[in-house]
């Protein structure tokens, strides 16, 4: 029997990637500034591979047990994956989600590229009515910015029974808490540029599958679009790769917390975070998440006036757009005209950072007293 174990994600993030061991060797791998190599190799063009790609790459792949491919932004993944499809291809999807996919789906179906059934992903029976000649189920769970959670295991189960190719975006949850290929789903995709990168440095995007056909396709594709990532933002994400576990586990720490006390305050209509026993999606997220994110989204009283002002007086969380950062950021999802007409106006989502919980609490209660004033 083989005394080796394998190893905790927590872990692989440290130790995936590294190069050989050898004597004086560098524990890091190095940057490769190439366009073009030597001919013999596998390599044999800078838009087929890089050494700094395959060391991310076999990052994420170590986390999320399938082979990994590179993008240089999330949303040249998620076109990467909608590009498989045939023309007059059903996908079914998310009602919410994140506004650049919301947006890429809505101009393939005027195009007469796809059909779109959109669906609210959180309610299985809805979920499992549309999959009859589905050919792609496209899963956001947890949903941006409604946090709203699917049943996973239920739904790639049912897409899979019905015929259709399973996608997720795992970029809220991260591997750390929920792996959807070892539900079944055929590909993951993630937003490098945020919590596995989490330094708000760098744009990129992943697709991770273990099936080995699906992966020639999508590298095949690859190829041809160039839709690369640079070098040194693969070294770069490689490097936030190895702490995503401790931010992860102190945001989410923070999440929780702030996410109880907004939950109490009187400025405060509504808290949408699964962590909160009290969330409609608590007990279903506990069911198969090894954690709940570290995303909150509340509703401030007083209207988009009032969330306007709060995200304009903080002193300490970042008025911005983005998320999965060190830092705490904030903003009001409807200040985008492209964002969903069902999310309300007055939602503001809080991408929860590292920093001391009560500094950030501060910060919060000034901002949502003058949005009162």
């Amino acid at each position: 029997m083989s005394s080796e174990r394998e190893l905790s994600p927590e872990t692989a993030v440290v130790s995936a990637g590294r190069p050989a061991v050898t004597a004086d060797g560098n524990i890091n791998p190095a940057i490769s500034l190439n366009s073009t190599f030597h001919a013999g190799g596998p390599i044999g063009y800078g838009r087929y591979g890089n050494e700094s790609w395959s060391a991310l790459e076999s990052g994420i792949s170590a986390l999320e047990g399938g082979q990994t491919l590179l993008y240089s932004s999330g949303m040249a993944a998620i076109s990467a994956i909608f590009n498989l499809l045939p023309k007059g291809a059903v996908v079914t999807a998310s009602k919410n989600g994140y506004t650049g996919t919301m947006l890429l789906l809505a101009q393939l179906e005027e195009q007469g590229k796809i059909e779109t059934r959109l669906v609210d992903i959180s309610n299985t029976e809805e979920v499992l009515a549309a999959l009859p000649g589905t050919a792609l189920l496209w899963i956001e769970s947890p949903t941006n910015p409604a946090l709203e959670v699917a049943d996973l295991p239920t739904i790639i189960k049912a897409g899979k029974a019905a015929g259709a190719g399973v996608g997720v975006d795992n970029t809220f949850a991260t591997p750390l808490l929920q792996q959807p290929l070892s539900m079944g789903a055929d590909m993951v995709m993630h937003s490098v540029t945020k919590y596995i990168a989490g330094h708000s440095d760098l744009v990129m995007g992943s697709i991770s599958t273990n099936d080995s056909a699906l992966y020639n396709r999508l590298s095949d594709a690859r190829k041809l679009a160039g839709s690369v990532p640079g070098p040194f933002e693969a070294w770069l994400a490689l490097r936030g790769l190895r702490t995503l576990s401790v931010r992860m586990e102190r945001a989410q720490a923070n999440a929780l917390e702030l996410a109880t006390r907004l939950s109490n305050h009187p400025a405060v209509e509504r808290v949408r975070y699964p962590g909160l026993p009290t969330d409609p999606h608590h007990q279903r997220a506990k069911s198969f998440m090894k954690g709940f994110g570290a995303v909150i989204s509340f509703e401030v009283t007083g209207g988009a006036a009032a969330a306007d002002k709060a995200c304009e007086s903080s002193r300490l969380i970042t008025y911005a757009t983005s998320l999965g950062g060190v830092e705490s950021l904030w903003e009001r999802r409807h200040r985008w005209s492209a964002e969903s007409p069902i999310i309300p106006t007055n939602l503001i989502r809080l991408s929860v950072g590292i920093e001391n919980v009560d500094d950030l609490w501060a910060d919060i209660e000034q901002a949502l007293k003058k949005s009162q004033g």
